[in-house]
């Protein structure tokens, strides 16, 4: 059966995702309902009533009748999602702590919980709890032993080169970002900021991957998945949602980049010292510097490189000069050519593109 792609399909979720066929997406993100369980307003300092979220689709009879619900629409997650695929589900402290014991009876594997802090959290108007500045995402593969994508080098170069943490600082969506209706009220009330979503599927997806979210509402995943160049299936029973994220998405311009083609996480070609030596891409007792322009070894024989202390690898020579076990050399050195600095790194591509010749 073909997968129908880049589509809203409107509807109870629990039924039409029992008609997407088996192992078919690749990504899921679901921001199912809460179940937050208000009663009551709740007033902001000066008086006025604050709407949080008091949806009739937040709303069950019991914690039971959630569970119920939500082992439903998971296990049918479980059967469409691919060997190789993995699921985020974000939630609060209402309901996260069931989701992440539902999925793991099911047989996923947790790989990781994030917690989205958010650096405009709403404030405790009534003064008697801690401030509730965070959500959780659960991040899992299929089962224990799933292979799944991960883009560790695209995450660490969105995070200033520095391994991307568990803790993420977004704020929430607000401004020219949140949608409104006609009434200049906010059109979801809990519409999530792109950029979470961002994150989400710039780590856990390659370009062209589809993504599906079961609870779709004004269609952030859509549209973040359209502007990365992945594909969507969206799932919403609300009417006015759907026209909203349909309007929403047409305007999204597709980013092409190589953050969008994964081009951070393709394997460098396995090109060495001496094979850029030979090809003349490289001469002998070639000076190489830092990205300061410091000089710090010249290339000599087998590989190597000479400090004139010690003859070490370019690993074990960077390593050295950032006090380091261990470093890619690849990355550190540079040679000069016509006054300007070049990484040995770009080298082997170029050897690779002009096929060994220069």
């Amino acid at each position: 059966m073909m997968v129908r792609k880049d589509v809203i399909l409107q509807g109870d979720c629990l039924k039409i995702l029992k008609t997407i066929p088996d192992k078919s997406v690749d990504l899921i993100f679901a921001d199912p309902p809460y179940f937050m369980q208000t009663d009551g307003e709740l007033l902001r300092t000066n008086g006025e009533i604050f709407k949080g979220v008091n949806d009739a689709w937040d709303k069950f009879e019991s914690l039971q009748a959630y569970d119920e619900f939500c082992k439903t629409w998971l296990s049918e997650c479980k059967r469409i999602l691919k060997d190789v695929g993995s699921i985020w589900v974000i939630g609060s402290f209402q309901n996260i702590f069931r989701l992440g014991y539902i999925m793991q009876d099911l047989g996923f594997w947790i790989l990781n919980d994030v917690i989205w802090a958010k650096s405009n959290p709403v404030p405790n108007f009534k003064g008697t709890r801690f401030c509730n500045a965070h959500e959780t995402l659960i991040w899992c593969s299929k089962n224990k032993n799933a292979k799944f994508t991960f883009n560790y080098k695209t995450m660490k170069f969105l995070n200033h080169n520095k391994q991307e943490k568990s803790i993420w600082n977004i704020g929430i969506c607000i401004g020219n970002e949140r949608l409104k209706d006609k009434n200049g009220k906010k059109a979801h009330s809990t519409q999530k900021p792109e950029a979470l979503l961002e994150k989400v599927i710039l780590s856990s997806t390659k370009k062209d991957a589809l993504v599906l979210d079961p609870f779709f509402g004004t269609g952030t995943t859509g549209a973040v998945a359209k502007r990365l160049g992945r594909h969507f299936i969206g799932i919403e029973q609300d009417e006015n949602y759907v026209k909203i994220a349909k309007e929403r998405i047409k305007q999204v311009c597709v980013e092409d980049n190589e953050l969008t083609r994964n081009e951070l996480e393709i394997k460098p070609p396995k090109v060495s010292l001496e094979k850029l030596l030979n090809a003349g891409f490289l001469k002998e007792n070639e000076r190489f510097y830092d990205k300061n322009q410091n000089f710090i070894c010249y290339l000599v024989h087998n590989n190597k490189v000479s400090d004139n202390k010690e003859i070490l690898s370019i690993h074990k020579m960077a390593a050295k000069y950032l006090n380091k076990v261990n470093h890619n050399g690849w990355s550190y050195f540079y040679i000069l050519k016509d006054e300007k600095l070049i990484s040995i790194d770009a080298l082997r591509y170029a050897y690779e593109n002009n096929k060994g010749t220069l």
